[in-house]
């Protein structure tokens, strides 16, 4: 399963988003520097409206959602990349993910402790991405001199990487995250290969006030913080900035539905951004879902983006790839509109369609297959 780790500088509020997207208590949140070492990793249930739509059409049982892991990783601090806080192990612990959600300190107070003694967004956003590119840095430059002499003797794979990381350093040294260098598609295929930690996708997480939320999440751009975040990872990282309050996600974590969505009323907002956050993390590890329904359940099933409707079958059982004959697809929007799958049969909005066929976000699908024996 993929992974999306949460990282940051030590008292921006990392374990308490992971205490309130998995639901649970396992991270320790208190207010000193490096209060979690080893990871916590818990499992986190995507949200998907969809399927209480779909769960009512049918008369289902039960709702399966789809999940993705997450990981609570300590606090960097500057120099890690030399080893300085817990530097090896947290670099080794983001090594280790798919993804990375970067905790912004967006809100002022006293009270809780800055590792620097002041906010500033961006300075925390540099320290971080500077110790993973010169991490990335010293990782390239030895294997540049450790490829070279492979290269000369006309190792045909070591010409390529010699290449490759003589166009990637002067990049690496400019300040530049890996992930943003242009690059062929046999480039970038290779560059994947080298585990760089700059290469990794990310999703920067502004974290606010409780009583700046409301205001931070309809007009973004008139807070100082989460403006100054918004365009600089834009511009930097060719990423997205989402606006969440971790405190009171933990808080929303221990009350039931009902009083959750009271909660978010009373304080003008209609959704929760962690909601919002695990949705943005779910698509950026390149994540897409498929549904199935029917009156024993109505279940979320996640594939790769891109997957062939054998391959979406085979994620519910191999013998459905293995002996894959059709795929009965209906889009979730036309379903609801026709209000069943006999009246989308009978309006043509249910379709046949092949092995050649790339599944789409929020298909409902019914499979055909024969294993012979």
């Amino acid at each position: 399963m993929l992974q999306a780790g949460i990282v940051g500088l030590p008292n921006v509020g990392k374990s308490t988003l992971f205490n309130a997207v998995t639901r649970s208590r396992k991270a320790q949140a208190a207010n000193y520097p490096f209060c979690t070492i080893d990871p916590n990793v818990g499992m986190v249930v995507v949200p998907d409206e969809r399927l209480n739509v779909l769960s009512k059409i049918s008369n289902s049982e039960k709702i399966i959602p789809t999940a993705i892991e997450f990981v609570d990783i300590a606090g960097l601090v500057k120099g890690a990349s030399e080893g300085a806080g817990l530097g090896n192990k947290f670099l080794a612990n983001i090594r280790e993910v798919d993804a990375i959600v970067q905790v912004v300190r967006c809100f002022d107070n006293d009270d809780i402790i800055h590792e620097l003694g002041t906010v500033n967004p961006l300075r925390d956003i540099e320290i971080i991405n500077d110790e993973l590119i010169l991490a990335d840095l010293s990782a390239m430059e030895k294997r540049k001199d450790s490829r070279e002499k492979k290269a000369r003797g006309g190792d045909k794979e070591a010409k390529e990487e010699v290449a490759l990381i003589t166009k990637l350093l002067p990049h690496l040294d400019a300040g530049n995250p890996a992930l943003t260098l242009e690059l062929s598609d046999d480039e970038r295929k290779l560059l994947k290969s080298f585990g760089l930690l700059s290469d990794k996708k990310s999703i920067f997480a502004c974290n606010v006030n409780e009583d700046e939320l409301a205001d931070a999440v309809s007009n973004p751009d008139a807070h100082p913080y989460v403006s100054q975040v918004r365009q600089y990872v834009a511009n930097h990282h060719n990423a997205e900035a989402v606006v969440i309050s971790a405190r009171i996600e933990e808080e929303l974590c221990e009350l039931p539905a009902e009083e959750v969505r009271e909660f978010l009323q009373d304080l003008g907002v209609q959704d929760s951004g962690v909601s919002d956050l695990i949705r943005s993390v779910y698509h950026l590890l390149g994540l897409r879902t498929y549904l199935t329904t029917g009156v024993k359940e109505t279940r979320a099933w996640t594939i790769p983006a891109g997957a062939k409707a054998p391959q979406a079958a085979g994620v519910i059982h191999t013998d459905f790839e293995r002996g894959f004959i059709a795929a009965e697809v209906v889009a979730f929007a036309d379903l609801v509109e026709c209000g069943a799958k006999a009246r989308a049969r009978e309006l043509g909005k249910l379709r046949i369609e092949g092995k050649d066929y790339t599944v789409q976000d929020g298909d409902v699908i019914e499979f055909r297959f024969n294993v012979s024996k």
